[in-house]
C-alpha cells in the first residue's frame, strides 16, 4: 500500500491533507481517486490508514480510518558516517541504508577521499539526498525519514564519537582473520560489558565507513583513541558504497531485528 510522509500540521483530528509533489504523484502517477486508501505518517508519532475524500493534483483530503502503531523502526538507532564517495555512490548508500533501517547519515571528509568537496553545492546535494531518503522510507514503509546531516570534517566527526553508545570503525586491516575483530565479536563484547544491553533500551550506534582509498593509520589511531572500536567486515575488501550497507545489516541482525539475538 502506498505511503506518504506529511507534516504534523497536515494531520487533523479526523482527516489529513497531502499537498505539493506528493499530491501530484498520487493523482497523476498512482491514479488516486476518492475511495482509495493509503498510509500517511508525520515521521514522529502518528501513522494512519486513510481513505481519500477529494483528490486533485494540488491537494488530497482523506479521512482517517485507523491510527497505526509505529512498528517498522529498529530498536537500535544506527547512524552511518560515510566518507564522501565519488559520483552518485552516496545516493545508493542513503537509498539502501534507509530501506534496511538506518537512523541517520553523516557525510564527512577524510584524508584519502577521492572526490573534491565543493561546499557551494552542499545545499543542493543535501536536498537531493533527503528526497532520496524520503522516497526510500515511503517504499520500505518506514515510520520516519532518516536525517541527512551537513558534511562534517574529520575533526568534527571525532568529536561526535563520545555522544554514541557504541562506535564501530570499519577498517580493512581488521578484516584479516589472523588479528582482526568483526562486528559480531565487537557488539557482543559491548553487550556483555557493564550490563549495557539491559541499561540502554535503544542504543545509539555510529558506523564509520571510509573512502575509496581507505583510511590512513593515523585516522584509525585517532578514531580508536576517541572511543571507536576498530572492526573488519570479512576477509574481502568491500567498495565504500557496499561497506555501510553490509555493516548496517550485520548490526541490525545482532540487535535481533532480523532474528539474530
Amino acid at each position: 500500500m502506498q505511503r506518504y510522509f506529511i507534516s504534523a500540521k497536515q494531520f487533523g483530528d479526523s482527516d489529513i491533507r497531502v499537498t505539493g509533489e506528493d499530491a501530484y504523484h498520487a493523482v497523476r502517477v498512482m491514479r488516486t481517486k476518492p475511495g482509495d486508501k493509503f498510509i500517511v505518517s508525520d515521521g514522529e508519532s502518528r501513522t494512519a490508514l486513510v481513505a481519500v475524500r477529494e483528490a486533485t493534483p494540488m491537494q488530497i483530503t482523506a479521512d482517517i480510518i485507523q491510527m497505526l502503531p509505529h512498528a517498522s523502526e529498529p530498536a537500535w538507532s544506527v547512524t552511518i558516517a560515510q566518507s564522501l564517495p565519488k559520483g552518485d555512490k552516496m545516493e545508493l548508500v542513503i537509498q539502501k541504508g534507509t530501506e534496511i533501517g538506518a537512523y541517520s547519515f553523516i557525510p564527512y571528509e577524510s584524508e584519502r577521499m577521492v572526490v573534491q568537496y565543493d561546499a557551494k553545492k552542499e545545499a543542493k546535494r543535501i536536498e537531493r539526498w533527503t528526497k532520496i531518503a524520503k522516497e526510500a522510507a515511503e517504499q520500505s514503509h518506514r515510520s520516519r525519514i532518516p536525517e541527512i546531516e551537513q558534511v562534517h570534517s574529520w575533526r568534527e566527526l571525532l568529536v561526535l564519537i563520545s555522544s554514541y553508545d557504541l562506535v564501530l570503525f570499519c577498517y580493512e586491516r581488521e578484516g584479516d582473520a589472523a588479528h582482526g575483530k568483526g562486528i559480531r565479536s565487537a557488539v557482543r563484547e559491548w553487550m556483555d560489558g557493564s550490563g549495557e544491553r539491559e541499561s540502554i533500551a535503544a542504543p545509539a550506534v555510529l558506523l564509520i565507513v571510509g573512502p575509496e582509498g581507505g583510511f590512513t593509520e593515523r585516522e584509525a589511531s585517532e578514531a580508536e583513541a576517541a572511543g571507536a572500536v576498530l572492526v573488519g567486515l570479512g576477509k574481502r575488501i568491500l567498495r565504500t558504497e557496499t561497506a555501510g550497507i553490509v555493516g548496517l545489516t550485520c548490526l541490525l541482525y545482532e540487535s535481533g531485528e532480523m532474528g539474530g539475538a
